[in-house]
This record gives structure tokens, C-alpha cells and sequence, in this order.
């Protein structure tokens, strides 16, 4: 007997906003107790940058649940206390290792009625942060939405989070329409998979569409600098300044480190989910593809990749939930194979990976802008400074401008000389991730010609000589041997050991 295919409502996702909380988030805790906390987050821009928020924080009582009832106040309250945390983290000259009770103490609670980590996830940060600027309007146009919180007050700032709840709001639909198709594989009726096919890839297109707006309202150098470091986790941060995490004081005595990953878009459910409906199998990193095995009823066996799995920590508990459901009756690559006669739905199935695949080469384009090439300028512009021309501050931004081993440069060799790469939270080099995910996105293609159309390799200009197309020996200009350099970029949630193509934001 197959499994029944998921219901929405069991997992608290709306057939139209999907992710999305299907009531607006709320702009204010109702009940004044909280008041405090809300001071706080209203003035969370002006305290930081006066650099007085641990001060305040330390001095705030430490406040109890009982007065959130509704979900819509338990999630204002996690994405508060969220942004107050990460505030106090990283808004000094180096990271507090600490985080207080009237902190830790409500965080801790709240994170576990809503089934997420006590950390400024993608939840906190983008699913339960944001508000339409006009309530008869949508809420996926980028020109209805405003933020609630911020931690910079700067529009890039905000602008880098309402892309991606644009986006969340613009997939929506596609979660009750590839249930539908995967119902109507069931029944055999391929009309109905193509059709779904079909508007599924348009929106696909119009997410990429979005995504490529990104560059409008958020400056690449901002986000690098000023933005980026307060979305840190304390997860492999010890370039960053804590070597082991952070102690949540909970009252309990007890002073244990805990370490969790930043916020970022691979917390996003409605990506996995798009994995998973079309069958498209994520590998290790570096792993080559093998023969695909049957698991169930589809094409869509459990990700194999740690980091995949990982970021579904970060979900809110009934969304992974639902992830996982969704993967025990995938059925679509199954149906598609099995009728490769029919061209019309073949066509739509290979569309729908292809527009997944152009998603992913626009965020890889993104994550160069944004932190690869930043992220170069930076050490350049650091190697003709002293380290005592700055008073430096030490966060996610800065390590990358570190220099002594241990820091952010470590050069040191083990194994023979093979150098000791520093890995992020999923243990990859973050480029080389986003380019296999990519790759593999058009590995279930059904047509050939689909397969040659997106394995097709894109040719690099040449940079050897004019005349020779290489360059010569001893052709009379002084000739310097290109040396051998790591860097090694921090990324949103760890850090990314970064070649000519490694680094990155947010990964999908």
C-alpha cells in the first residue's frame, strides 16, 4: 500500500504562501510584559552601533513564556530574541563567548516550542520577518514587502532578506501543484503531470528573475562588511573569534558550549523541496555519479549529503517533516522514464530541470559578487596595512584579513605538505558545492538533448600571449611565476576554504 501523500495543513503550510506563515507575522507582542524587548529591538540599530546593546542585555530581567499563546507570538518572540543574540555576539570589538539569561533562558523555550535552534536562523530572519506595505496586494511582489527587523537599519540589509521571502511567496504555489502531480502520476494521468510541469518551470523562471534583482538594493561590499558578520553562527567561528562556540547561560549551572550554524538559504525548504519532487539526487561533494537505487515509491532517495541534512535541522521541525514525507512518495521521475514515449511530458519534466539548473548558475553568480570577489579585495587592500594602523574588530568580515596561522591563513602542512583546508558547516568547499549541485540538477534529464544542453562546457577566454596564444620564454619582460595561495573565506554560517572559485553566501 503506498503512503499518503502529505496534507498541508498537518505541517502548518499554506497552499498559497507556502513556507510562508499563512498569518502575517506579527509587528508587536500583544501583551506589554514584553514591552522591554521590544525597546530593545526597535532601538537594536542605535544600540549597536553605540555600542551599548550588552549593556542593556545585561541588565534586562529575564522574562518568561507564559504570556505567548498564539504561534504568530512565539514566532515574534524567537525572532527577537534571534536578532538581540546575535546582536550581543557580534556587536563588539570582539565576540562575547556568552550569552546572558534574559537571553539565553526565553531563547532556549521558545526555540523549543517551535521545534528550531536557538540561532538567527533562516526562520528568524526572512520566513517570520517581514510585513506588506499594502494588505491588498501580494506579498511576492519585492514592492509590498518591508522588513521588521534588522540588525544595520541599512536598506541592503533589508533588501537581502526580502528577495528571498519574495521568492518563498512566488514558489508557494508550486508546493500544491507537484502534490497534484504526484497524485495524478498515481492515477496514470500524464495530461495533468505535464500540465503541472508546465507552470511549474514558469516559475521557476520568475524566481530566477527575482534573484537576479538582487544586485538593486544591495551593495556587495556593504553586505560583506557590515551585514554578513551578524549572521554568524558559532559553528566552526574560531577564525571568527570563538574558537568554541557559545555558552548559553540557562541557569542551570551547567557551562556548556553549544554550536550552531548562521542563518542561510539552504534553511530554505521550498529549494529541497524542488529536489526532491523532481528526483534530483544531491552527492558528497566530489563524488561521481553512480547507478541511482529505487527507495519507495520514486526517484528521490534521502540526500545523501551531510550539509543537505544538516540545514534541516535548521527548518522548523513540522517543515522538515513535511521534506521527508514528500521523499517517501516522489514519484514523478519514475512516471517520466516510464513514459518516454510521451514527448510533451518529457519536454516539461526536462524544462523544469532546466530552469532549476539557471536558478542555481544566477546564485553562484550572486555568491561571487558577494563574498568571493569582496572577500579578495579585502586581503588585497589588507596586505599594505600594519596590523597596527586599524584597531581591528574581530568578526566574520575581519578574519579573512588575519594573517598569523590559526587565525584565518593557516598555511601550515600535514600529510606530506597537503595543506589543512578549514571547512565550513557541511564540511565543503562552498563554490565547488553550488557547481555539483548544479551539475547534478540536469543529471535525471530524459531527452538527450536536454543532457548535451546543460553538461555543455563554457569556454574561457585565453589569457596567454596575442600573437602565440601562450606566452614565451624569455621574451623579454620581467616573468613572475604565479605563487601558490590559499585563502580561507568565512562563509554565512562557517568557514569555506576559497581557491580561484571557492567562497560564498547563502547556498541553495
Amino acid at each position: 500500500m503506498l503512503p499518503p501523500i502529505p496534507i498541508l495543513a498537518d505541517y502548518g503550510i499554506s497552499p498559497t504562501h507556502g513556507f510562508l506563515p499563512d498569518v502575517l507575522p506579527l509587528t508587536r507582542l500583544p501583551d506589554p510584559y514584553y514591552n522591554k524587548w521590544e525597546a530593545i529591538a526597535a532601538n537594536l540599530q542605535a544600540l549597536i552601533l553605540s555600542k551599548r546593546l550588552r549593556g542593556v542585555v545585561d541588565r534586562l530581567p529575564v522574562l518568561d513564556t507564559i504570556g505567548l499563546e498564539h504561534d504568530a507570538e512565539w514566532r515574534r518572540a524567537y525572532s527577537l530574541l534571534s536578532f538581540m543574540a546575535h546582536g550581543y555576539i557580534w556587536s563588539g570589538d570582539s565576540p562575547s563567548d556568552r550569552l546572558p539569561p534574559s537571553i539565553a533562558v526565553p531563547l532556549l523555550k521558545i526555540s523549543e516550542h517551535l521545534e528550531v535552534p536557538p540561532v538567527a536562523t533562516y526562520a528568524a530572519v526572512c520566513l517570520w520577518n517581514f510585513k506588506p506595505l499594502f494588505m491588498d496586494e501580494d506579498i511576492d511582489n519585492l514592492e509590498n514587502l518591508a522588513t521588521l527587523n534588522t540588525f544595520t537599519g541599512a536598506i541592503d540589509e533589508s533588501w537581502f532578506y526580502l528577495v528571498s521571502i519574495a521568492m518563498e511567496a512566488r514558489g508557494a504555489p508550486i508546493i500544491p501543484l507537484m502534490l497534484t502531480a504526484i497524485a495524478a502520476a498515481r492515477e496514470g494521468d500524464a495530461e495533468t503531470v505535464t500540465r503541472c510541469l508546465h507552470t511549474f518551470a514558469e516559475r521557476l523562471d520568475d524566481l530566477t528573475t527575482l534573484l537576479q534583482r538582487m544586485h538593486e538594493s544591495c551593495d556587495p561590499k556593504i553586505f560583506y562588511d557590515r551585514i554578513r558578520p551578524f549572521l554568524a553562527g558559532s559553528k566552526n567561528m574560531a577564525d571568527a573569534g570563538l574558537p568554541h562556540g557559545v555558552i548559553y547561560e540557562d541557569g542551570s549551572g551547567k557551562e556548556e558550549y553549544r554550536q550552531y550554524a548562521g542563518g542561510s538559504n539552504a534553511q530554505s525548504s521550498l529549494i529541497q523541496f524542488f529536489d526532491i519532487v523532481l528526483g534530483i539526487q544531491h552527492r558528497p561533494t566530489g563524488d561521481k555519479r553512480g547507478r541511482p537505487q529505487d527507495q519507495g515509491e520514486g526517484h528521490a532517495p534521502a540526500p545523501k549529503h551531510n550539509f543537505l541534512l544538516e540545514m534541516r535541522k535548521y527548518m522548523p521541525g513540522p517543515h522538515a517533516r513535511f521534506l521527508n514525507d514528500v521523499q517517501s512518495v516522489a514519484n514523478i521521475r519514475d512516471f517520466v522514464e516510464d513514459h518516454r514515449d510521451d514527448r510533451p511530458l518529457c519536454i516539461a519534466y526536462d524544462a523544469c530541470l532546466a530552469m532549476l539548473r539557471a536558478l542555481r548558475d544566477k546564485h553562484i553568480a550572486i555568491v561571487t559578487r558577494y563574498i568571493v570577489l569582496p572577500s579578495r579585495e579585502v586581503r588585497t587592500r589588507s596586505r599594505s596595512r600594519s596590523p597596527e594602523a586599524v584597531r581591528r574588530k574581530v568578526n566574520l568580515a575581519t578574519a579573512s584579513r588575519q594573517g598569523p596561522p590559526g587565525i584565518a591563513l593557516d598555511t601550515r602542512s600535514i600529510d606530506g605538505g597537503k595543506k589543512d583546508n578549514l571547512k565550513g558547516t557541511g564540511g565543503t568547499a562552498l563554490i565547488s558545492f553550488l557547481k555539483q549541485a548544479r551539475d547534478e540538477t540536469g543529471e535525471p534529464a530524459v531527452e538527450a538533448w536536454t543532457h548535451r544542453f546543460m553538461s555543455r562546457v563554457i569556454r574561457t577566454e585565453g589569457q596567454g600571449d596575442f600573437f602565440a596564444g601562450k606566452a614565451e620564454e624569455g621574451a623579454g619582460l620581467l616573468q613572475v611565476a604565479p605563487q601558490a595561495e590559499e585563502a580561507v573565506l568565512p562563509g554565512l554560517a562557517g568557514s569555506w576554504t576559497m581557491d580561484d572559485d571557492v567562497g560564498g553566501i547563502c547556498y541553495y
